[in-house]
């Protein structure tokens, strides 16, 4: 598709995997509606260009509950296969979107189950085995992340997979972490569709040195700045 046809039906986006070599990388005048990230494989997705509040800077942007199966199964068996070398024995998943995530890669694996985490608190949940929850997509909204206590046996001295959709500031991911070491789990490694930027490197790091390297992706995306004529091109720091 055309930048004009996904600027006329915004609903196109995540529906479809382009071939290699599909769209531009750089364009001279900058990218104006999407933003092409490339698979491991070559492949391109077109991602929506959000304009932050600033108007400054731009990030390329990924909803993958509205993606296609088609779209959602093949970033799923991408991360599943890098997933793979950890050998996870079981996959958690990150409230809201991490969890549409979760379950496929998990399926992906060959797995019969994953765990998922919550927002929304049973009346069986306890506020031990809760933390502090923020994203940066919808940083005025504090919420609580929240494990159910009858699944920690499903944990307990099993190899886990942290699974988000996206890392960002990296805020989301660390709760998760939080949550997972109160109740006695240290995550093998740390799961995300895409990667977007890298602030999210020195907010895990100030946690734990180790832990950017258990990081693993399909792929990354950088911030985006203004060109003159009103594009959008990677910004150099």
């Amino acid at each position: 598709m055309t930048q004009a046809d996904f600027q006329n039906h915004p609903s196109a986006f995540w529906q479809e995997i382009a071939p290699a070599g599909t769209y531009e990388i750089a364009p001279r005048d900058g990218h104006r509606v999407f933003y092409p990230a490339q698979l491991p494989d070559g492949r391109q997705l077109a991602l929506p260009i959000r304009v932050l509040s600033c108007g400054e800077k731009a990030l390329a942007s990924l909803i993958v509950n509205q993606a296609s199966f088609h779209v959602g199964d093949t970033l799923a068996s991408a991360l599943a296969e890098k997933a793979s070398m950890f050998s996870p024995d079981i996959v958690v998943g990150l409230p809201t979107l991490g969890l549409t995530l979760a379950a496929q890669v998990a399926r992906a694996l060959g797995h019969s189950r994953y765990v998922p985490l919550s927002t929304s608190r049973k009346f069986w949940y306890n506020e031990e085995h809760s933390v502090a929850l923020r994203s940066v997509t919808s940083p005025e909204q504090e919420k609580r992340l929240y494990a159910d206590p009858r699944i920690l046996p499903l944990l307990d001295g099993k190899r886990v997979l942290l699974i988000d959709d996206v890392i960002s500031t990296g805020s989301s991911i660390l709760s998760g972490l939080r949550l997972l070491k109160l109740c006695g789990i240290e995550p093998v490694a740390i799961g995300a569709a895409m990667l977007q930027t890298t602030h999210w490197r020195s907010a895990l790091a100030e946690e734990d040195a180790t832990l950017p390297e258990r990081v693993i992706s399909v792929f990354q995306t950088p911030a985006l700045a203004p060109t003159l004529n009103g594009g959008w091109l990677p910004e150099t720091l």
